[in-house]
């Protein structure tokens, strides 16, 4: 499979039309494979909760748009932010299990590569941290 401007515009052009302003695009067979490995198409307005993974740390890598990556301490103070985008020349960021973290989309048509291990595991909901704005 070759991973191109269509196939980034398709999975953009569904991301706007879902509720969610996200679409993912799995590149593993199925949710009990051991590596989780997806295209994550994000639009402005997507909202991610603060949250961490307790099983496996995650690996984003940027392929177009831009996203704002913030990390948190446990009373969901930010201990740190940084920009993911190709005018910054930070790329990607491999996250540690049990980091707090949360994103915000920079730049509509964002597509970022998510790596993590598997099987799949929904968020339980000690793994998101409810901040109020």
């Amino acid at each position: 499979m070759i991973i191109n401007k269509e196939l980034l515009d398709s999975i953009s052009a569904q991301a706007k039309a879902n509720e969610r302003l996200r679409m993912n695009f799995n590149l593993h067979e199925s949710l009990d494979s051991p590596s989780q490995r997806l295209i994550n198409a994000l639009e402005v307005g997507t909202i991610i909760p603060v949250h961490r993974h307790k099983y496996t740390s995650e690996t984003y890598i940027l392929i177009r748009g831009a996203i704002k990556l913030s990390f948190y301490d446990s009373k969901g103070n930010i201990t740190e932010s940084v920009v993911l985008s190709h005018e910054s020349g930070n790329y990607g960021f491999n996250i540690p299990k049990y980091q707090w973290h949360s994103l915000e989309v920079l730049s509509s048509d964002t597509a970022i590569f998510e790596a993590k291990d598997g099987p799949y595991k929904p968020l339980s909901e000690d793994d998101i941290l409810n901040i109020l704005p």
